[in-house]
């Protein structure tokens, strides 16, 4: 070699080893540095907490229950709107309702679909795609039950409820070719709408688990997790099962599961002492079902064979979606994305079936408001946690789970230092509810309810301790404990009715 060219060669030689060091330094650190979590989230309609995990040893709930075992598993968990699509915005955009709107089942058409990308708050689903994620969505994750607005009896619309969020938004509606006909269907195929409601509000079918849409949405999710496990890249898959929501359909061999004769009724059925039927609804979901044996009402309770064949009936939907999940589950397990994925299950609410007379949703009362939430995080040990905690709180805590800070206009906070620490003396332990005219606080001990409007009583305070089933109003038993809980109940009064702080009594 030309000893000139030796110091123009030693630098080429530098060069070259100083990338390949680089390069070498770039991929080692990818296989060795934490990948960051996929998310399977997964949202139940209208499941109250009625599994074995969360102490009711008559349901059947095989999948649900191994998955508690390994999880932050809530007890009291609150939603803050009992009703379907309002209940999912703001568990969807953290937030407490601040208008009329958003305690409808239209709030986020109305909020997210129809305004402008500078107008609308942004989903926690929308945060994670800008972040990086590859998002999916299977199912009802906000109201539409496929994720697209369009009424009952029109075709699938192009707009989609939750703009900006999704990558994909897949549903497969199979023999009943949209999703609110799926959503509504039976085995047949017809569904409530197009039989003009002449319908039983349940159904035993002989049929496969593909013989509802949820048995197609849980193929469909076990199918996308074989393909997102493919990408470079952490993905959220969003999977909205419709049971156990009216009306009550499963597969014959659910209902096969239990024995009807000793299927436990309400322990409260009848209207709370110190109450009013203004407090309560008219079960007008449940009654639409033109072709069921008894009709309920305020004024009276169902007979009890019929209301242990309803229960029955739910139960057995919750045991068919129990399955379901438990399908997804084993498919993560098997495609070996288990260790790396954090795993939601949420319930959008509860639901009355025959508490305080009713058979629906639509209340303030704890029947209405507390459902399911499990969160199983890579790494954290499983834990039980009996502090009360509200829907607003999911947003926040995945941020902080996948490492990012929360956004501060939020109204939840992280659950993270509760799931280390159940015991937290920190935690603020209440939950804020609205719906019906009235707003709502969940403590450890009490529920307060304030309702705006002319019928009597205007609180409504129920003792958790001693009558769990709200039986009895004690607002005037005891001014001191109503006196310090209307406090509390005043930081959670957003103004969203007439008489808030402007106007009180």
């Amino acid at each position: 070699m030309n000893r000139k060219n030796l110091p123009l060669y030693m630098l080429h030689l530098s060069l070259i080893v100083s990338f390949c060091l680089l390069a070498f330094s770039e991929v080692f650190s990818q296989n060795v540095s934490p990948k960051q979590p996929n998310i399977l989230f997964i949202a139940v309609d209208d499941l109250r907490p009625e599994l074995g995990a969360y102490g009711q040893s008559y349901a059947i709930t095989p999948h649900l229950d191994r998955f508690a075992v390994q999880s932050s598993v809530f007890k009291n968990h609150y939603v803050t709107v009992p009703t379907c699509g309002a209940s999912r915005y703001s568990m969807l955009v953290g937030k407490l309702p601040k208008s009329k709107v958003e305690l409808g089942n239209m709030a986020a058409v109305h909020q997210l679909a129809k305004k402008p990308k500078d107008q609308r708050p942004k989903t926690f689903i929308q945060n994670l795609r800008e972040k990086g994620f590859y998002t999916v969505g299977i199912g009802k994750i906000s109201h539409h039950p496929d994720g697209y607005v369009y009424e009952y009896e029109e075709p699938k619309s192009d707009l989609i409820e939750l703009p900006g969020s999704w990558d994909e938004m897949i549903f497969d509606p199979g023999k009943w070719e949209t999703g609110h006909n799926a959503f509504f269907g039976y085995a047949d195929g017809s569904n409530r709408t197009d039989r003009n409601k002449q319908v039983k509000p349940y159904e035993m079918a002989d049929v496969p688990d593909e013989g509802y849409a949820d048995g197609l949405s849980a193929n469909l999710a076990m199918a996308k997790l074989q393909e997102l496990k493919e990408k470079n890249q952490p993905f959220f898959l969003g999977v909205g099962f419709f049971k156990p929501h009216l009306p009550f359909t499963a597969p014959k061999k659910y209902w096969d599961l239990y024995t009807e004769s000793i299927i436990p009724l309400a322990p409260f059925a009848a209207i709370p002492q110190g109450s009013s039927k203004a407090s309560l609804i008219e079960s007008g979901e449940f009654n639409q079902y033109a072709l069921g044996e008894e009709k309920a009402s305020l004024d009276h309770a169902l007979s009890d064979s019929y209301a242990r064949k309803l229960r029955h009936a739910y139960l057995a939907s919750v045991s068919y979606v129990d399955a379901q999940i438990g399908k997804v589950l084993e498919e993560l397990e098997r495609l070996g994305l288990a260790e790396n994925t954090l795993v939601v299950i949420w319930g959008d609410h509860g639901w009355h079936l025959g508490d305080q007379l009713v058979w629906g949703k639509h209340t303030l009362f704890d029947r209405s408001l507390h459902s399911v939430l499990m969160i199983k995080a890579p790494g954290m040990a499983a834990t039980e946690i009996q502090q009360i905690v509200s829907s607003v709180d999911i947003y926040p805590t995945l941020m902080e789970l996948i490492g990012e800070e929360p956004d501060r206009d939020l109204d939840g906070k992280s659950l993270l230092d509760l799931m280390k620490n159940p015991n937290l003396e920190t935690w603020r332990n209440t939950a804020y509810s609205y719906f019906n005219q009235g707003n709502s606080v969940r403590t450890a001990n009490y529920r307060l309810t304030r309702y705006f409007r002319e019928a009597q009583p205007k609180y409504e305070l129920y003792d958790e301790v001693n009558d769990p089933y709200e039986s009895i109003n004690v607002a005037d038993r005891d001014p001191r404990v109503l006196s310090e809980l209307q406090l509390i109940l005043e930081r959670g009064n957003t103004g969203i009715f007439e008489g808030t702080s402007e106007n009180k009594d």
